[in-house]
């Protein structure tokens, strides 16, 4: 029972905060006493005893007896597992992982008349005891209220003594340690103000002597969108990432049927700010490093982590500090997730996130609803969770892509995005539809530039943003083209579509993004603007006639698929609607490409 997989002495008191919390603690304290020791002939400071203190609803003599038994508890029907609680494993199973003798003292009327119980690995190793004492009341010993701030008039002292697993032998080591872990597992309650989290080290013979560390848990969030944080400057105050992917993106809702019944689970994306990037060695940075703690998809139950999950993790990529993801879902579904005992980790979504969908698939000739199909017909319980992992791998993919843009559109983008000759292609098409309007023709788009200048420039600026185009980039491009009354602003970014080109009317202006994930973005743009990029001036005449070539393969090719979308129009009036399009959007080519 020793050897119940907690990873170390923070996961192990993260399950005591779990019971403080559930109990309605909006104050918890963690407290380390430390004595000296003698370590072979010299004296060290070694950690003696470690005590949680809460300020919850405090528990009766029967709730007490039962919280230190194995597998009881008061949250085990079903129905009543709407919190964190669930297992009736974490008080005692993560006591004896670290300690050989824990006490408890809880109270319903305040500090002097708690009730105290206990459980001594000694004991029950020589057979004096075989059940959990029955609680008495007990005096909390002064130590203990001499360095704890919150004995209210309810509330509970979890004391461990005789510490012999625990890694960490100073209170020094095991706050610094446990701040980050535990920043991270109760960020949502901190963030809202739900609970606060103290940290104290202290000399236990003298508990009110100068040796006393103190300091507060800050929230910790792996998608780094909370302010104020643990973060170091200049994201303390101030989110280090932005949502990713826009309102559609951001906050992805899945809903999944598990025993007859639907339940919601939450995905979030972020991606880091543009600003927190562009220092060349970002990642050596204290903020940088701090981002390294934090990667992986954060597991999060009943708004408290479970586990920062590898799975989808480029581990040689440092890269990959640089996103964010949070799936969330409520404790019902905990045996479809396979959450183990000790709440350390999601089993179920963990194997699914690192099967090869590919192979699944066979190759993509089964359908993902195909596999699952098969996977129900199997009774496999992972089921449920293959759409959820595809989507996560899915949408991963076109943060990595971004990430990777981000760089390359603050070096040379700017020159290739921002038009400066006056002959641009952007101010010849916005001439092009001022003479159409002039004939009467109108587009969606035109209302908008009727709006002040400001007001065109934040809606440009905050679509672009959006779509992943770095924020100094946006900027000057909305700038840019509210100052030249342009109609046309031209950007690439990792669309999460099958269109090779988006368009969106905001702030007066079309916005056309060429989907940097599409096949035809390698085959007709990449291959010429890296030879536009090029710095090195000698690229030989057959490279420049290859990456022609290749272009013109590429544009064959794109025109053959709206052959082939055209021609698999069977029904009339769509393959006719298909024709008119092709001929309207021909006779506004002809215009726009048409020399002077």
């Amino acid at each position: 029972m020793r050897d119940n997989g907690y990873k170390n002495a923070a996961h192990a008191l993260a399950e005591l905060m779990d019971n403080a919390i559930q109990a309605g603690a909006t104050r918890v304290e963690l407290l380390c006493g430390e004595q000296q020791v003698f370590v072979g002939t010299q004296r060290r400071t070694r950690i003696s005893e470690i005590a949680v203190l809460d300020n919850g609803k405090g528990m009766d003599a029967e709730v007490l007896q039962m919280a230190l038994q194995f597998g009881n508890g008061t949250h085990l029907k079903q129905s009543e597992q709407m919190g964190m609680g669930k297992f009736g494993m974490g008080l005692p199973a993560s006591s004896i992982s670290q300690c050989r003798r824990v006490d408890v003292w809880s109270w319903t009327d305040g500090p002097d008349n708690a009730l105290h119980t206990y459980l001594d690995l000694g004991d029950i190793e020589a057979g004096t005891l075989k059940t959990v004492p029955d609680p008495a009341k007990k005096p909390i010993p002064d130590v203990w209220r001499k360095v704890g701030k919150n004995f209210g008039k309810t509330g509970t002292l979890v004391l461990w003594s005789q510490i012999d697993r625990c890694l960490w032998k100073t209170a020094k080591t095991l706050m610094d340690n446990s701040e980050l872990l535990i920043g991270r597992m109760y960020r949502k309650f901190l963030h809202e103000n739900k609970a606060s989290i103290r940290l104290v080290g202290f000399d236990y013979d003298r508990p009110q002597s100068a040796n006393f560390i103190e300091r507060s848990a800050l929230p910790n969030d792996p998608g780094y969108l909370m302010a104020p944080s643990s973060t170091p400057a200049p994201y303390n105050d101030t989110p280090m990432f932005n949502p990713w992917g826009g309102e559609d993106l951001f906050e992805t809702t899945e809903t999944i049927r598990f025993r007859g019944a639907d339940h919601v689970v939450k995905v979030r994306f972020s991606l880091a700010k543009e600003e927190a990037r562009k220092t060349q060695q970002a990642g050596a940075l204290p903020y940088g490093k701090h981002a390294r703690q934090n990667v992986g998809v954060s597991i999060v139950r009943a708004d408290r982590e479970l586990d920062l999950d590898q799975s989808f993790v480029i581990q040689y990529d440092p890269r990959e500090r640089w996103w964010g993801v949070e799936v969330q879902f409520p404790p019902a579904l905990d045996e479809l997730f396979g959450v183990t005992n000790n709440k350390q980790q999601a089993r179920n979504f963990s194997e699914i996130a690192q099967m090869d969908v590919a192979s699944l698939t066979d190759g993509g000739k089964k359908t993902l609803a195909q596999v699952r199909e098969e996977l129900d017909s199997d009774d496999d319980p992972r089921a449920p969770l293959l759409s959820l992992a595809t989507l996560i791998d899915s949408r991963l993919s076109h943060l990595r892509r971004t990430i990777e843009a981000q760089t390359k559109n603050t070096r040379g983008g700017k020159k290739r995005y921002i038009p400066a000759d006056p002959d641009s292609p952007e101010q010849e098409a916005t001439e092009k539809t001022k003479e159409r309007q002039t004939e009467g023709h109108r587009g969606q788009s035109d209302a908008g530039e009727k709006l002040p200048p400001q007001q065109k420039q934040t809606e440009i600026e905050s679509t672009l943003v959006n779509q992943g185009v770095p924020e100094q980039l946006a900027h000057e491009l909305a700038a840019n083209t509210v100052k030249d009354s342009l109609k046309y602003v031209f950007v690439e970014a990792a669309i999460d579509s099958p269109a090779f080109f988006s368009v969106q009317p905001k702030g007066g202006a079309l916005i056309i993004t060429l989907n940097t994930t599409h096949p035809a973005y390698p085959r007709l743009v990449d291959v010429l603007e890296n030879g536009i990029e090029e710095e090195s001036a000698d690229i030989s005449p057959e490279e420049v006639a290859a990456r022609l070539n290749r272009a013109l393969d590429g544009l064959k090719l794109l025109l053959m698929a709206w052959a082939r979308y055209e021609d698999e129009q069977t029904d009339g009036p769509l393959r006719q609607r298909a024709q008119d399009a092709r001929l309207d959007w021909g006779r506004i080519a002809r215009r726009f490409l048409q020399e002077d």
